[in-house]
């Protein structure tokens, strides 16, 4: 019988050990959060009596979740198309064409990789805040603090570097002769990127969507400083995080981990539904020239 070797024996009992560390939390708030409010006082380990659904119900409604998950998905899904608009025909310029600000470029996108976004959210605020009392001094409304348009426009600029740097880097290992063909056969500089470079680079695509979902989804700093209205929109991190202490206070712990649930399943689902593409996004390189 073959016997696996000392050091594979050593990784697989990590790789154990890590997947057992995030699943067993995982999955023991699926379970908390279909329990009876008085069958937390016993063992938390106890495995609930029956599936009292009532506590994602009261989560969704009274709790206002609900309008919180689609607040979410409304600022996810305009950060996400704003974002590719950019980032896709800027690093297909500066991966694929030769021109004077092209390095100069390149190096203040590599320096946005080094800025933490939590260091400018004060910035953020500020400059928000002059600019309604411009907007005001004009007679207008109120426009750049508790708009989530805005919330997701602030999302898209600060993931700017992370995705142009990655989408360069995939960009680049796809041969030009791909290109010279389209050229050849009447294709403009759009029309190629759109029909022959952009198919081609769906792997890494999706992981920029994918990673960038994932971001802006849980994201709590940013949205917690720009969305100020106690009453106004909220993302669902910053509903979520108003629910626990609301929930701690009533001691109402099943609706409470319902409404963590209702965070983390989206994330969970896309994950299982794109992991393949994810990882060919990260380990082809394209084909060589």
């Amino acid at each position: 019988m073959h016997k696996l070797p000392l050091k594979k024996i050593i990784i697989y009992l990590i790789l154990g050990l890590l997947a057992i560390s995030i699943i067993v939390p995982v999955g023991w708030v699926f379970i908390a959060s279909i329990k009876k409010n008085n069958e937390f006082y016993g063992s938390p380990w106890r495995l609930p009596e029956s599936f009292y659904f009532q506590n994602f119900m009261d989560a969704w409604g009274s709790a206002h979740m609900g309008e919180y998950m689609l607040n979410s998905v409304i600022v996810t899904v305009v950060a996400l198309v704003i974002l590719l608009v950019v980032a896709l025909p800027a690093a297909y310029c500066l991966s694929r064409f030769k021109f004077r600000l092209r390095k100069i470029l390149n190096i203040l996108f590599m320096a946005g990789l080094f800025i933490n976004v939590n260091y400018i959210v004060v910035p953020i605020f500020l400059m928000f805040i002059d600019a309604d009392k411009v907007l005001k001094s004009w007679g207008l409304s109120p426009f750049f603090l508790n708009n989530i348009y805005v919330l997701a426009l602030v999302y898209a600029a600060t993931a700017l570097p992370f995705t142009i740097y990655l989408l360069s880097g995939y960009f680049v290992t796809i041969p030009r002769t791909y290109e010279e063909a389209a050229y050849i056969d009447g294709s403009g500089y759009l029309r190629t990127m759109v029909k022959v470079i952009l198919p081609m680079a769906r792997p890494s695509i999706i992981t920029v969507i994918l990673f960038n979902f994932l971001s802006f989804w849980n994201e709590y700093i940013i949205a917690i400083t720009v969305l100020t209205d106690p009453k106004g929109a909220k993302t669902l991190p910053v509903g979520l995080m108003n629910l626990m202490k609301a929930q701690n206070a009533a001691a109402q712990y099943g609706r409470m981990y319902a409404g963590l649930v209702l965070v983390m399943l989206p994330t969970l689902i896309l994950y299982i539904i794109v992991q393949k593409k994810l990882t060919q996004g990260m380990t082809l390189g394209g084909l060589k020239e």
